[in-house]
């Protein structure tokens, strides 16, 4: 396994907000930098996050996963959608100033990877060359609909969509016609996983497989899809 390199850094996610921190981890053979923001209900140094950064890195993908203001300030409630797109912008804009030559990334877990793609749809960010969704929330629980997925269609970089086949928060047989009109989309479906990407014992497999093919999957999808 190669030498990982682990550093915090801070940027002011928007002026009215003030400064969040990322965490920067680069493997010694990195090829893509990803931008990765957290969920709803928790920030950058969740288990998840850190173990799924792990698993990046050890097949070559570097992340610089941060926090948005309202984690960053103690708070529970999300920041407003103009606040949290701001962040991305931000975050992103760090990522270029520190990635070295390595082409950029962005997207993240659930609420992470729908900010990004709604401030990718609104306006380009620059550098990003795809947008990663871990679970994208198509819509909420026990609430089928696929209207959280309309600004999609103004995103013309490639997409991984990495979902599921429990995620409560995206219905398959709704987002998989989403995905079939998206020209420049890739669907990964989970077998087994809820929207936290955990699988039950009867699965036969566990969270950590689980984690190693998102990894895995990712650094296939971002060489094939783009080149490295």
């Amino acid at each position: 396994m190669s030498e990982k390199i682990e550093k915090v850094v801070t940027f002011q996610a928007s002026k009215s907000s003030g400064n969040v921190s990322g965490i920067l981890l680069r493997p010694a053979e990195a090829r893509w930098l990803l931008v990765l923001g957290h969920g709803a209900g928790a920030g950058m140094r969740h288990a998840f996050m850190e173990n799924l950064a792990q698993q990046l890195a050890n097949n070559g993908i570097a992340t610089l996963r941060y926090n948005f203001p309202y984690i960053e300030q103690g708070k529970k409630a999300p920041d407003p959608a103009p606040i949290l797109m701001a962040a991305v912008r931000s975050a992103s804009a760090k990522a270029a100033e520190i990635a070295e030559g390595l082409p950029l990334l962005a997207g993240g877990k659930s609420m992470g990877g729908r900010m990004t793609s709604n401030a990718q749809a609104k306006e380009p960010i620059p550098h990003i060359k795809g947008i990663v969704f871990f679970g994208f929330p198509l819509h909420a629980p026990g609430r089928p609909s696929s209207e959280r997925s309309a600004h999609l269609l103004d995103i013309h970089l490639p997409m991984l969509f990495l979902q599921g086949t429990r995620d409560k928060l995206a219905d398959l047989s709704l987002l998989r016609p989403v995905c079939e009109k998206l020209r420049l989309s890739t669907l990964h479906v989970i077998d087994g996983a809820d929207h936290s990407f955990h699988v039950l014992k009867s699965a036969g497999r566990t969270d950590e497989d689980v984690l190693a093919e998102l990894g895995r999957t990712v650094a296939t999808w971002a060489d094939t899809a783009m080149g490295s």
